[in-house]
Parts: C-alpha cells; sequence; structure tokens
C-alpha cells in the first residue's frame, strides 16, 4: 500500500513509458544474416529456386483448376518473391556492414603491423648502420691475414739474424780456442831456464841500478880476478 501511494503522488514525476521490444543478440543475428547471404548467393539457391517456381507454373497451370491454388496471374507467388526481396535484401545489407565492419578491423590491424614493420625496419636499418660504422674500425680477414703473415716474416729474419750472430760468435770462439791451442805448442821451460831467467832478469836490474862508477870498478875488479887467475 505504501508503494501504491508513493506510485500516486502528485509531488514526483511518473517515469516514461516506454514501448519495450523484445531483445536479441546482435551478434547471433548478424551470424544467421550472414549464412542466408552467404545460401542466397550461391549457385544451389539459383538451382532449388528456378525448379520451385517451375513446379510453381506446372502445377497452376496443368493441374486440374480444383488443385489449383494458385491460378494465372500467380499473385500468391508474386507476394513470396516480394516477401524474399524485402527481406533478402536488408539480410545482404547487413552481412555486408558486418563484413565491411571486419574489413576496417583487418584495415586498422594490418596499418598497425605496418606501422610496426616499418619502426622495426627504421630499427634495423640504424643498427646496421651503426654495425658497418663499428666495422669499418674491427680488423677484417684480410686484415688479420696480412698482418700474420708481416709478423710471420719478421719473425723469420729475427730468426735468421740471431742464427747469424750465434754463426759468429762461435767463430770467435772457435778463433780463440786456435789461438790459444797455437800457444800452448810452444816448447815447455823447464825449473833451470826459470832460475836462468830470474838471475838474468836480477842481474840487469842491479846493473840499471848502479852509477857508471861502479860499473867500472866491477868491471876493472873483475878483469884483474880474470888475469890472477891461474892459467
Amino acid at each position: 500500500m505504501a508503494e501504491q501511494r508513493r506510485a500516486q503522488r502528485l509531488d514526483q514525476p511518473r517515469d516514461a513509458r516506454s514501448v519495450k521490444l523484445p531483445r536479441f543478440d546482435p551478434e547471433a543475428f548478424g551470424r544467421w544474416s550472414e549464412g542466408i547471404a552467404r545460401s542466397m548467393g550461391t549457385a544451389n539457391f539459383i538451382v532449388y529456386m528456378t525448379l520451385v517456381i517451375g513446379i510453381w507454373f506446372g502445377w497452376n497451370t496443368l493441374a486440374p483448376p480444383s488443385l489449383r491454388f494458385d491460378p494465372y496471374t500467380f499473385t500468391f507467388l508474386t507476394l513470396v518473391l516480394s516477401l524474399q526481396a524485402s527481406y533478402a535484401a536488408p539480410l545482404i545489407l547487413l552481412a555486408q556492414n558486418r563484413q565491411a565492419d571486419r574489413d576496417r578491423v583487418a584495415l586498422e590491424e594490418d596499418r598497425r603491423r605496418a606501422t610496426a614493420q616499418k619502426a622495426d625496419t627504421e630499427y634495423l636499418a640504424r643498427e646496421i648502420a651503426a654495425l658497418r660504422i663499428a666495422m669499418g674500425e674491427v680488423a677484417t680477414r684480410d686484415f688479420l691475414r696480412t698482418e700474420l703473415a708481416r709478423l710471420a716474416e719478421e719473425l723469420d729474419e729475427a730468426g735468421q739474424r740471431r742464427q747469424r750472430l750465434e754463426r759468429r760468435q762461435q767463430d770467435k770462439q772457435d778463433r780463440g780456442a786456435t789461438r790459444s791451442g797455437g800457444e800452448g805448442l810452444d816448447e815447455p821451460r823447464d825449473e833451470m831456464d826459470s832460475d836462468v831467467g830470474r838471475g838474468g832478469r836480477n842481474a840487469l836490474n842491479a846493473a840499471r841500478l848502479k852509477g857508471p862508477g861502479e860499473r867500472r870498478s866491477s868491471r876493472s875488479s873483475h878483469f884483474v880476478g880474470w888475469s890472477s887467475s891461474p892459467r
């Protein structure tokens, strides 16, 4: 009762009354319309429709008058074909709209992919350019081969120089050995020769240290001694 009184109050506006139409799933109806449009656009539909119209004409023309349900002028057939055309056109348009929506979505997706591919291509082009610039400073295979060949030649030359130096040193050592061997082939000196040599050296040094007077006295004494000695 309270709800009825609230609904009948004059200080509140009434709710707008709208015609309630039956609700349906647009997606399901769209799929159904596309199926009809596809079936109507096939050769089977044209063949079956031609057979039905031919049978319709034949029955209503050749059958007894009491059995004819649509005599000449075929008014009912005309009505059926008109209804078919009136429903087929919107269904075909609906199918075309759905196809256009799908084409638009596909076109947007293709455009998005093309944009992404273009960005990726530009990025790859920049990366390749950077790699080319960087590769200009990197040693290539040919450069490494030439450098290794040059280093091998230098090592060979260094080895040849070392062999030459070793040969020269060996020749010098051989020459020194031959010289030392030739000096060692002289006659060996015994102890008497060493004593005589020492006595002669001592006498020569004493004569150098003496003056001229002492040399004369020594000579005269030596002469006197020689004369006084018995013959």
